[in-house]
C-alpha cells in the first residue's frame, strides 16, 4: 500500500452553505493545491449565490474547542482567517492563535461584501486591525479593506504603496493590496514584502459574474504554497497564478453571483 505524507493547513472562518466562499472554497483550494485542509468554524451562514439570508456566529467556547482538538493530533503548516463575524469572534481567535502559536497566518480581512455591504461592525474592524493584524504573516486586504485600514481614500498607484506601508506599520509581515476594484481592463495587485522589497501582479480583469470566493480562493492557495515550504514571495505567486488558471474557466453554478471552478486549474473543465 503507498502511504503519503501530505501538508496540513488550517481554515479558521465562516461556513458558506451556498459553497462558494468561505470555508467551503477555502477547503476546496487547499485539496486543489495538494495539502489537507482542517478548519474552525467561526459561524453559520444561510447563503446562496443570490445573497446572504441568516448569520449565526459560533459559541466561543465551541471555537476553543474547535482548536484544541486540531492543534491535540494535527501538524499544522500553515492557516488562514477569513470571516470573523464580530469582536467577541475576532477576540477567541486572537487567543487561540497566540496560544497555539500559529504560525504563518495569512489574514484575509473580510470586512467589506463585493457589493460594498459591511461584514463586521466597528468594534469587530477595530479588533482585527489591533489584535490581528500584528500577528499576521500575509494580509491580503482588497481596495475598500485597505482603505477602512489606512482611513484614508485610495485612488492612485501612491495612494496603494503609501496605504501597503501603513498597514504594515500596523504589524503585519507582508501585505498585498489587491485591485479588483479598480475600474480598467487590468487588475494590478501591490505587494509590499517584510523585507521592503515590493511588486505588482498584474492580470486581465475577467467578465464575468462567477466570482464569488475570489479572496478566500487566493488566500488559500497561497496558505497551500506556505504548507508546502515555499516563500513568502513565492507562495504569493503561486496563488496568483492558480486564481488566475481558474477565473479562465467558468461552471454555471446558481442564478447570482456565482462560484469559482477550483478544478480550473487541471483542465478538467
Amino acid at each position: 500500500m503507498h502511504s503519503k505524507e501530505v501538508p496540513q493547513t488550517l481554515t479558521i472562518a465562516g461556513s458558506d452553505s451556498g459553497g462558494g466562499a468561505g470555508m467551503q472554497a477555502d477547503i476546496k483550494t487547499m485539496q486543489e493545491n495538494h495539502v489537507f485542509a482542517t478548519n474552525v468554524v467561526v459561524g453559520l451562514t444561510a447563503q446562496n449565490t443570490l445573497g446572504v439570508q441568516m448569520v449565526q456566529p459560533t459559541d466561543v467556547e465551541m471555537i476553543d474547542a474547535q482548536f484544541d482538538s486540531l492543534f491535540d493530533d494535527f501538524d499544522i503548516k500553515a492557516a488562514k482567517t477569513g470571516a470573523l463575524f464580530d469582536q467577541i469572534r475576532v477576540g477567541a481567535v486572537v487567543r487561540n492563535v497566540k496560544k497555539h502559536n500559529i504560525h504563518p497566518l495569512v489574514v484575509d480581512p473580510v470586512m467589506v461584501a463585493k457589493g460594498g455591504a459591511r461584514l463586521l461592525d466597528d468594534q469587530g474592524i477595530h479588533a482585527i486591525i489591533n489584535d490581528l493584524l500584528p500577528l499576521a504573516d500575509i494580509v491580503t486586504p482588497n481596495l475598500p479593506e485597505a482603505q477602512i485600514m489606512y482611513n484614508k481614500p485610495i485612488e492612485t498607484k501612491d495612494d496603494v504603496i503609501d496605504a501597503a506601508s501603513f498597514i504594515q506599520q500596523l504589524g503585519a509581515k507582508n501585505v498585498i493590496i489587491k485591485g479588483g476594484h479598480q475600474s480598467g481592463d487590468l487588475i494590478e495587485d501591490y505587494v509590499l514584502l517584510e523585507n521592503g522589497d515590493s511588486f505588482i501582479m498584474e492580470s486581465p480583469k475577467y467578465d464575468t459574474v462567477r466570482k464569488h470566493g475570489t479572496g478566500d480562493t487566493l488566500s488559500s492557495a497561497i496558505v497551500a504554497s506556505l504548507a508546502k515550504g515555499n516563500s513568502v514571495e513565492n507562495a504569493i505567486i503561486e496563488g496568483k497564478t492558480y486564481i488566475d488558471k481558474i477565473l479562465q474557466s467558468e461552471i454555471l453554478v446558481g442564478h447570482g453571483h456565482g462560484p469559482l471552478n477550483h478544478w480550473g486549474a487541471e483542465n478538467a473543465f
